[in-house]
């Protein structure tokens, strides 16, 4: 008989969060910016200049934000790996007993946790302590070039909707479509990524619509005063 395997989806955490970020943001900032613009009456290649600068500039930005925030995690996880290395190697007896003490905090008796503590530290005794003691994963440490490529890989697409939404739609509609087109994608973006991760899509998708509706709403506003000032 085959072992039971259970799919979890904690693995996902750290590509899905910067690619559901990254083409949020892209919506949601590209949009709102194209609308703030068109609001002030500007020609249609003034906004798709406007629109095309700010794919460009946010894609660059979300990838060095990425990299440079999820190196900082990456070097605390491998500074915490080689302490953690250090200390197994000149004072394991303490390393045991800290291990133990976890267990035993847990519920388990002294001896039964002494057992499971001198078992667990003699199989693996690295991603024992990082577990038990820190709570990091080694299988799921930071990778800041895989975010930064997903977030910026997903904030140019995610960014390049309103774009196209823009030269497709009509001159005195352009504005409303151009919400509504991201909305649409906004409410289905958020609906997916949070049925990948395991959690309401109803409200993933309100979370970020109203967040984004919010955002056109104000750029349009600024927008249209800014231009009736003009």
């Amino acid at each position: 008989m085959l072992p039971h395997r259970e799919r979890h989806r904690y693995s996902r955490v750290g590509w899905l969060r910067a690619a559901v970020l990254g083409a949020d943001d892209g919506i949601v900032s590209t949009a709102s910016l194209i609308i703030g613009v068109a609001a002030s009456q500007s020609s249609t290649n003034a906004i798709a200049i406007a629109g095309l600068a700010g794919l460009v500039a946010g894609a660059m930005s979300m990838a060095a934000g990425e990299f440079v925030s999820v190196s900082t995690q990456s070097d605390t996880e491998k500074a915490e790996i080689a302490k953690e290395t250090d200390e197994l190697r000149t004072v394991p007896d303490r390393e045991l007993e800290e291990l133990t003490q976890i267990y035993i905090g847990r519920g388990l008796d002294r001896d039964l946790a002494q057992k499971v503590a001198t078992r667990l530290q003699e199989v693996d005794p690295v991603g024992t302590h990082l577990r038990e003691e820190l709570g990091i994963i080694q299988t799921n440490t930071a990778r800041p070039l895989q975010a930064a490529l997903a977030s910026s890989v997903s904030f140019s697409l995610g960014a390049a909707i309103p774009l196209l939404a823009l030269l497709l739609a009509p001159k005195s509609d352009r504005i409303a479509i151009i919400a509504i087109t991201a909305l649409v994608v906004l409410a289905v973006t958020g609906a997916v990524a949070s049925r990948l991760g395991g959690s309401s899509p109803t409200r993933g998708a309100l979370r970020v619509f109203i967040g984004g509706g919010l955002a056109m709403a104000v750029t349009a506003l600024i927008g249209n005063l800014i231009g009736g000032a003009v």
